[in-house]
């Protein structure tokens, strides 16, 4: 969980703060307040403002109950030419059941601190056990929605809705490209210089974006273990994170950079490695080499982004579990939408995916429930309990072998077929994916669906498009009745969708249908998919459907 922050100017860090009645001084109101305020909880930064008569002050002082204000603007203060005598009605009988209340005042309001602390808390560390689909072995990670408060790398808070449909149409646009195999030129090529790497402009195959709709967890690197915080994709193999000393460029992250020299078990990777030669396939870019052989990565994405660095391995741990030689990607030049992650983990079909690599001691198989934002969720990679899930086969195709597509069959609402053939489903290969926030349906499929849920939410009043949402109305998803809809799958499997998985919220007066029509490929995206338990079974060549999987 984060540090909790009181949102005031300047930093100071307080372990155990008593302000009674009878000894302390402060510069100002705001500081005798916060100092009431301060809980004896090590840990709780205090932002406060240095400056006397500050506005800060005002605006802080407006935050604090009355009484807390009363009692600070009563006490004796330091003046700018010297200390304040201390009035002789300070020492009358009264005074001690004054510091007595004032004691009272002050352990309610740290009773109140640490209840707040503890909510927090529980909404933002919800134990692994808790998730009822899972099972006792295996590695569980928790998961944590873009936008949650609880997650150690949140997407800023003000970022409005349209910035998250930006990029999650670059993403669509990546996943068009790439099954298309159109190039685009990036500058990719890192070769070992003292402080400026040389750039040369060579074609690269754009994977998916990572924009702001990627859910994040943590992973150990290095010996000893640094815990990083990673964006997971179901669309990306190679996995990476940025490397001291960003020879080029690093953007912002939570936490320190990853320090190869601080890992004694770290070890750069040869350009004639087969690994090496297998980045071509993980990342669809061809790799390169440095000056003094050392095997370099191109990774770039829909979106604009990239990272470039150097193949590495090292020991990948999770918790208790630790596997050495793991390969991945020592970015050292990551420009772009990453949010404040170290890097990414990549979960797709391929050899040099997280997935495959751990697979020899965990199996083939990995699960995850995407939580909402108030929620939490997990990712669980190895067993799982395979009688709790309705299954629909992995489909194949030659557009590309390391996504994972099914089939599509039939959406009913409110309990009626949509009126579509059955042939409209499959007009478009149909991808399910962890990163896309909005559902793509083929056009004909998506035309029957909108139609059918604005017919059956006819009393709701409907609002003007948003962006590429058509379907909207007036109020919050969580407010109104819409109907059941269900996506069928091949095998029988189906996702039965809840309001929230329906309809999203992109203002604080407007929701919409959270599906739009598909050019080149059908994806399932996340916000169908959340608080679902889904299980991707490589070995077995499924993916099955929970319902209740998140807490």
């Amino acid at each position: 969980m984060r540090e909790p922050t009181f949102n005031l100017a300047a930093n100071v860090l307080f372990d155990k703060i008593m302000c009674s009645s009878s000894g302390s001084t402060f510069s100002d109101i705001s500081q005798c307040a916060a100092a009431l305020v301060a809980p004896s909880i090590p840990g709780v930064r205090m932002k406060l403002p240095m400056e006397k008569d500050s506005p800060a002050n005002d605006e802080m002082l407006d935050s604090f109950p009355a009484p807390i204000t009363e009692h600070c603007n009563s006490r004796p203060v330091l003046q700018e030419h010297g200390h304040s005598h201390l009035k002789k009605e300070k020492q009358r009988k009264g005074s001690d059941k004054m510091a007595l209340l004032l004691r009272l005042v002050a352990l309610s309001l740290l009773l109140a601190v640490a209840t707040a602390i503890r909510d927090i808390t529980d909404a933002c560390s919800s134990e692994i056990k808790d998730f009822q689909h899972l099972n006792s072995s295996g590695l569980h990670l928790t998961l944590h929605h873009p936008r949650s408060p609880s997650s150690p790398a949140p997407v800023d808070a003000d970022l409005p809705f349209s910035a998250v449909l930006t990029h999650d149409a670059a993403r669509i646009a990546s996943f068009a490209a790439r099954l298309a195999k159109t190039p685009s030129a990036r500058p990719t090529s890192l070769d070992e210089q003292p402080v400026a790497a040389s750039l040369a402009s060579v074609p690269l195959n754009p994977g998916t974006s990572v924009g702001v709709g990627n859910y994040v967890t943590r992973m150990g690197l290095g010996t000893p273990a640094t815990s990083y915080v990673m964006v997971v994709d179901t669309g990306s193999s190679l996995t990476w994170l940025q490397c001291s000393p960003c020879m080029v460029s690093c953007h912002r992250q939570a936490g320190p950079v990853f320090n190869p020299k601080a890992s004694s078990s770290y070890a750069s990777v040869s350009c004639s490695s087969s690994q090496c030669g297998d980045l071509t396939s993980a990342t669809l870019n061809p790799a390169a080499c440095s000056s003094s052989n050392v095997c370099i990565y191109q990774a770039s994405y829909g979106d604009s982004s990239f990272s470039v660095g150097y193949l590495s391995k090292d020991t990948v741990s999770f918790g208790s579990t630790s596997v050495p030689n793991f390969y991945y990607g020592c970015g050292q030049d990551n420009e772009g939408l990453f949010g404040r992650s170290a890097g990414l983990m990549g979960l797709a079909r391929n050899k040099l995916s997280l997935l495959y690599q751990l697979a020899p001691k965990l199996g083939y198989s990995f699960s995850y429930c995407l939580p909402t934002s108030s929620s939490s969720g997990y990712l669980s990679i190895g067993s799982y309990n395979p009688g709790q899930y309705a299954y629909t086969p992995m489909v194949s195709s030659s557009l590309d072998d390391s996504l994972y597509f099914i089939k599509l069959t039939g959406i009913t609402v409110a309990g009626k077929p949509l009126a579509v053939s059955t042939s409209a489903y499959s007009s478009l290969p149909t991808i399910i994916d962890s990163g896309t926030v909005i559902t793509r349906l083929p056009t004909g499929v998506y035309s029957a669906l909108s139609k059918a849920v604005a017919a059956a939410m006819r009393g709701t009043p409907s609002a003007p498009a948003f962006s590429i949402l058509d379907t909207c109305f007036q109020g919050q998803a969580a407010r109104l009745r819409a109907p059941a809809v269900s996506m069928v799958f091949a095998g029988g499997a189906a996702l039965k969708l809840a309001p929230r998985n329906l309809l999203v919220d992109v203002d604080d007066s407007t929701t919409c249908l959270a599906f739009a029509p598909a050019r080149s490929a059908a994806i399932i995206g996340n916000t169908q998919q959340q608080t679902f338990s889904v299980v991707y079974d490589v070995k077995s060549n499924r993916i099955g459907f929970a319902a209740g999987g998140c807490s």
